[in-house]
Parts: C-alpha cells; sequence; structure tokens
C-alpha cells in the first residue's frame, strides 16, 4: 500500500500534475493514487523527490496493518 493520494491531498497537488513531472500518463498516477498498482520503487522514489518529501512517507508499513 502507498500514501500517495493523500500526500498529493496534503500538498494541494493534482495527480495531473504529478503525472506530467513523471513523464507516465494520468491513468498510471491514478492507479498509484487508487493503490489498484504500486508503483516500482524506483518510480517511488522519483515521486519523492518530486514531492520533496523522505521516500518512508509514501509507504504503508504491512505492520502497522496487521495490528
Amino acid at each position: 500500500m502507498n500514501r500517495i493520494k493523500e500526500v498529493l491531498e496534503e500538498k494541494g497537488i493534482k495527480q495531473t500534475w504529478l503525472a506530467e513531472k513523471l513523464g507516465k500518463s494520468y491513468n498510471m498516477v491514478n492507479s498509484y493514487a487508487q493503490n489498484r498498482q504500486q508503483p516500482r520503487l524506483e518510480v517511488l522514489m522519483e515521486i519523492a523527490e518530486i514531492l520533496d518529501i523522505d521516500v518512508k512517507e509514501l509507504i504503508v508499513s504491512n505492520k502497522e496493518t496487521k495490528k
């Protein structure tokens, strides 16, 4: 699971803007944001860099969800 959607909302950033910065389609970024598809680690790191946050902020730990 990722927190891309939450981070975008916190920062007031649109998925279309992120898609443009990543060089990916809106549909692909929307799939990431809706957790229908998980980005490769390299893409996740690139998203974190674009959003100026630590990559850890984009990831939901499995340990937390198993409680």
